[in-house]
């Protein structure tokens, strides 16, 4: 038998997460295998705010943390994955886990050569393709544009703005002390990096994005920062909306002032996204940002 850790929602997020929320059990499970199964080890889970809405909408109190993991075989009665074998399971918050169905519970997973295997939980994976994704399509931007972040030195924030360096636009990223400032500026390359809990949105974008001259707004973030940077968008601006980290911990139902007119006024495209709309095309992705990765271009 192997021992296997895992933690459980012990009871629904409200409010802010605190420990109270988990609970770690233990199981054993046996080592001896049916043809076509193997044991897997966790290498590195994923902590990512999607998790809170799975929790909150599709995990009960006692099922295991949802979540994706890389992880190593070291027990394998399938010739296709030997022991050794680096593989990526949707198979959540726990240490050990036994694959009876290798073609539904194991993700395709990138050759990623002497690369960090970390990369296929961030830039390689959810948080990676929620940024070209979520950014290349629905911003579709252009060389020249101006693109505000927030979050921007968060996990899918981060890689937007460097993608969209890439693609030769000024980028204004917005991010909570001045250390992820300073990271994202002198680092990721971004051209504006602003603390938004010291220097106000309105008077930020007046500085870096004059005249309401903002393109595109990739929002991590919502309320009334997201709000606030649409009044500075312009006529036929684009606007991706992947989370809103300022509300989650919210008890209830946040109040005006709503956006609705700016995006009226100004004739906005708003559009908001689950990143496994796009998991068909996720081999397309993972190639491009591997890419930019070797060319240290993408950090």
């Amino acid at each position: 038998m192997v021992l296997c850790k895992k933690w459980t929602l012990a009871k629904p997020f409200i409010g802010k997460v605190t420990p109270d929320n988990f609970k770690l059990v233990k199981e054993d499970i046996p080592e001896k295998l049916n043809d076509g199964e193997l044991l897997c080890e966790a290498v590195y889970l994923t902590v990512d705010p999607y998790m809170r809405f799975e929790a909150e909408t599709g995990n009960a109190v006692g099922n295991t943390l949802f979540g994706e993991q890389i992880a190593k075989v070291i027990v394998s009665k399938n010739a296709k994955y030997p022991v050794g074998s680096i593989v990526r399971l949707r198979a959540g918050w726990r240490t050990h886990t036994l694959v009876k169905d290798s073609e539904k519970e194991i993700s395709r997973s990138a050759e990623m050569g002497d690369l960090p295997l970390s990369l296929m939980m961030g830039a390689m994976g959810m948080p990676g393709m929620a940024a070209y994704f979520g950014f290349l399509e629905l911003c579709q931007p252009k060389a020249g544009e101006t693109v505000v972040v927030s979050g921007a030195a968060g996990a899918v924030g981060s890689l937007v703005g460097q993608i969209a360096k890439i693609k030769g636009c000024k980028v204004i990223g917005f991010a909570g002390t001045e250390e992820k400032c300073k990271w994202i500026k002198e680092e990721l390359g971004f051209d504006f990096a602003y603390n938004y809990k010291k220097t106000d949105v309105d008077t930020a974008l007046k500085e870096a994005a004059p005249d309401n001259s903002v393109d595109c707004y990739f929002d991590n973030v919502g309320g009334m920062f997201t709000v606030k940077v649409l009044t500075h968008m312009k006529t036929f601006g684009r606007v991706s909306i992947c989370g809103s980290i300022s509300n989650y911990n919210d008890t209830s139902v946040p109040t005006g002032p709503l956006p609705f007119f700016s995006i009226m006024k100004s004739q906005l495209r708003v559009e908001g996204f689950l990143v496994l709309k796009w998991y068909s095309r996720w081999e397309e992705g993972e190639t491009a940002m591997l890419q930019w990765i070797k060319e240290v271009r993408l950090f």
